[in-house]
């Protein structure tokens, strides 16, 4: 006897319907899976028979073959147990197979029949509502992530016999719970802003970056405050829309890493990994491709502390993604793109030792070291980075002032503010309502407001410091957020001329001759004449920050 049941493998962040058919036919008693499946979908014929015998079922003692069409998609993960273990009761005559037409199922079995939730709901639901599916038959603990999609009925299940039971009855099945709303969440910021001591030019920093959506370089000695500032980043980013939680909270899902975070996302993500971290953990990939630390940084913050510890061939693998917002993984089988639109957060010492340039304290690197320190990073990462700030150690005035003044500091929900007016102006501008690091040159040309003055300032900036095409639209981009959060409608001169104060230190990283151009007078640059050492670079650089 012939029996099917509908079900769904996840594919990216998309779940595509897979029709589960199960045949019972003479032969030795056995159950075999066809359709390209895994090993967590082989070993399912033992959880089904275990599952079966234990909720006081039949299991056919004859041959059974289950294949899993279409046949050239590849399944992976437990989620098949529960249609496999119906269309097994249906084909033996224990349930009507028409009481499954319409209706999808996914879920893990245990050994006992309790059923298990499984990473994906999210997308097995839409794919379910966009198929006319009369039905979602669940584990429970998927039922409230499922609700988030609206208009397909839900079938709660904590068991197979309670599945079993509800599909003979219909009736009997509860209201599942109620989506989650999204009306103000209580912010849970990592920092807050009133919690640094000085930094200014950080600060400033990172309100650009809230606001335009700009990636960020710190570089300063340990203890400077670069973490504590990376971390003040999401609360000052404008609250998340319903779609977007919806779209983060289903790559979260897919991730398999919902079930900490508890039902509907609705804060910014922070992500840090550490330097040790292989290409497929920051990026996303191996055997069946996951969504890394970049695509889990959807919407959020990736901060990269200690940058210059990564390998050098894990950190080009972020250049394309954080130019256009989405990563494309390519496997022999199969090619899959997650969201990537992340605000980049990177955190580095200026030297090995960590104190060059400082006034104070004498570094202990050579020339040759440093050379090899910030050697690795490339050039076209540093220039895809839009805001490059020096940090410098906090004296003990400072950070004295700090406890014994009265006032209170301003906090991250004074910032906030003014980056949502900001991004609301961005919103009314730009093209799509696109944040300024998304504009396009065209975009700029014909919205950006950019003063002839200015224009001149930007042309002649690019000739003396050698800026790529690259760096030279992001010195733009830059600009216009800093000409938002100024209430200004024109991008001025000064506006350019801070954003080109954000533009040092991609020049002092690469070591080689053109990099060392803007350091030197033009008529000794034509002599060949050798390059500041990196320590007097730094230190001026600095110097020149303050």
């Amino acid at each position: 006897m012939l029996a099917r049941c509908n079900g769904a493998a996840l594919v990216g962040l998309e779940a595509r319907p897979v029709a589960v058919e199960v045949d019972i036919a003479p032969g030795l008693p056995g159950l075999q899976v066809v359709g390209l499946a895994d090993a967590a979908v082989q070993e399912s014929r033992q959880r089904v028979r275990a599952a079966i015998r234990n909720s006081q079922l039949r299991m056919p003692l004859t041959r059974v073959i289950v294949n899993l069409a279409p046949a050239d998609l590849r399944k992976e993960g437990p989620a098949f147990d529960l249609p496999i273990a119906l269309a097994v009761l249906a084909a033996s005559g224990q349930l009507d197979p028409a009481q499954l037409e319409g209706i999808w199922c996914a879920g893990e079995l245990g050994l006992g029949g309790e059923l298990r939730p499984v990473r994906g709901a999210i997308a097995i639901a839409l794919a379910a509502r966009e198929q006319g599916a009369s039905r979602l038959l669940l584990p429970a603990a998927n039922a409230a992530e499922a609700a988030l999609v609206e208009g397909l009925p839900l079938a709660p299940a904590d068991s197979l016999s309670d599945a079993l039971r509800w599909l003979l009855h219909p009736q009997s099945i509860p209201t599942p719970p109620p989506a989650l709303t999204a009306t103000a969440p209580e912010r849970t910021a990592l920092s807050d802003l009133a919690s640094v001591q000085g930094q200014l030019h950080g600060r400033r920093a990172l309100e650009i970056a809230a606001a335009g959506g700009h990636h960020l370089l710190l570089v300063g000695p340990p203890g400077s405050g670069k973490t504590m500032l990376a971390r003040c980043l999401p609360g000052l980013l404008p609250a998340l829309s319903r779609a977007e939680m919806l779209e983060l909270t289903q790559l979260y899902s897919v991730a398999g890493q919902l079930q900490a975070q508890g039902g509907l996302l609705q804060q910014r993500p922070f992500r840090s990994p550490h330097h040790s971290c292989t290409s497929a953990a920051l990026v996303g990939g191996g055997t069946n491709l996951r969504p890394g630390e970049l695509a889990l940084a959807h919407r959020g913050v990736l901060f990269l502390d200690e940058l210059t510890e990564f390998r050098r061939d894990v950190l080009n693998q972020l250049r394309q993604p954080l130019e256009h917002g989405e990563l494309w993984l390519s496997r022999a089988r199969q090619q899959q793109r997650f969201p990537c639109s992340v605000n980049l957060v990177a955190a580095t010492n200026p030297c090995a030792c960590g104190w060059a340039g400082d006034p104070e304290r004498s570094c202990s690197c050579g020339t040759a070291q440093q050379q090899r320190y910030w050697g690795r990073l490339s050039g076209p990462l540093l220039d895809r980075i839009d805001l490059q700030v020096v940090m410098r150690r906090l004296e003990g005035s400072t950070l004295g002032a700090g406890f014994r003044q009265t006032t209170n500091p301003e906090t991250s929900a004074a910032v906030r503010e003014r980056v949502r007016a900001a991004r609301q102006r961005m919103q009314n501008r730009n093209p799509d309502g696109v944040a300024n690091s998304q504009l396009t040159a065209a975009h700029l040309r014909r919205c950006g407001g950019i003063t002839s003055t200015a224009l001149d300032l930007w042309q002649q900036a690019i000739d003396q410091r050698g800026l790529s095409a690259r760096a030279a639209e992001r010195v733009l981009r830059v600009g216009r957020t800093i000409a938002d959060l100024g209430e200004c409608a024109e991008l001025s001169t000064a506006a350019i001329a801070e954003a080109l104060s954000y533009r040092s230190f991609d020049q002092l990283s690469g070591g080689g001759a053109d990099r060392g151009r803007a350091e030197r007078p033009p008529a000794a640059a034509d002599a060949g004449a050798p390059r500041v050492d990196y320590q007097t670079r730094y230190q001026r650089w600095s110097q020149a920050s303050d």
